[in-house]
């Protein structure tokens, strides 16, 4: 069966991407590798060994440059959480950046919250109850 593996997001600079995945989000850096033939560092941070099946992230940091345009294809990323309002107050308590606070989605029942990492890319977190249920 096809599993997806992970996502890979572009990175300005990479050392605040693995802080704020790792210390903000509570992602374990998992393995973190170097090309200096074509000028770039890949990091794969997740919540679990890529060997259990779970999606990572992998934050890719081109070392020249120093500014990408998001377009409008690409939404967010999204996790499940246990307690979304909880888990925003210790990401606001670490520094990071609540876009739309904690509560239920417009028109519907399933709770949701949007943090931004430091790139500005938007990652969803999603009560756990409401995707066990089916989201609406």
């Amino acid at each position: 069966m096809p599993q997806l593996l992970h996502t890979m997001i572009r990175v300005t600079n990479l050392e605040a991407s693995i802080a704020f995945y790792t210390h903000v989000l509570g992602m374990t850096l998992l393995r973190r590798s170097e090309n200096k033939e074509y000028r770039y560092t890949l990091a794969f941070v997740g919540f679990d060994k890529e060997s259990t099946g779970t999606a990572v992230i992998e934050l890719t940091y081109n070392w020249d440059t120093d500014h990408y345009e998001h377009g409008d294809a690409f939404g967010h990323l999204a996790i499940g959480e246990q307690d979304i309002y909880a888990r925003c107050q210790s990401i606001e308590q670490a520094g990071g950046k609540i876009v739309r606070a904690p509560g239920p989605v417009a028109g519907g029942k399933t709770e949701i919250a949007f943090i931004e990492d430091p790139d500005g890319y938007k990652i969803e977190l999603i009560q756990m109850r409401s995707v066990t249920k089916g989201l609406d």
